[in-house]
């Protein structure tokens, strides 16, 4: 088994990885957000979730975690097997569509961008919590 063959198998177990994350969090979010799942961190003052909100997050984040091991695998493929300015050109493009989709679900999620702080929780609020 030569090192190339190496690299493609840890590649084909991340994507599969990946999906995994993706198909496993949509099922294991429902019966959560069913529940009535709430968030660790609501801002001040915010209702609790409903059902369908609360799918939606758990959802996101599944597919979240789940693009980045597939942005791995990508990675991991392309540029550890001699890499060509066409391999690297087509891992870029992929790159950038899925960081694009990271960036949206993030917004979704949260209500605001990746690089944005975390809004201050009051003294009270923190003090209740």
């Amino acid at each position: 088994m030569d090192f190339q063959h190496i690299i493609e198998t840890v590649g084909r177990y991340m994507d599969f990885a990946g999906v995994a994350v993706m198909v496993i969090g949509a099922v294991v979010s429902i019966p959560l957000a069913l529940r009535g799942f709430q968030p660790r961190r609501l801002p001040a003052g915010a209702e609790p979730l409903s059902a369908y909100r609360s799918y939606r997050q758990l959802l996101g984040r599944s597919i979240l975690l789940g693009l980045e091991l597939l942005v791995a695998a990508d990675i991991i493929r392309t540029v550890a097997v001699t890499p060509t300015y066409d391999s690297v050109g087509v891992l870029a493009i992929i790159v950038l569509i899925r960081t694009f989709l990271s960036f949206s679900l993030e917004l979704e999620i949260t209500g605001r961008w990746p690089w944005q702080k975390e809004p201050e929780r009051s003294p009270t609020a923190a003090a209740a919590s």
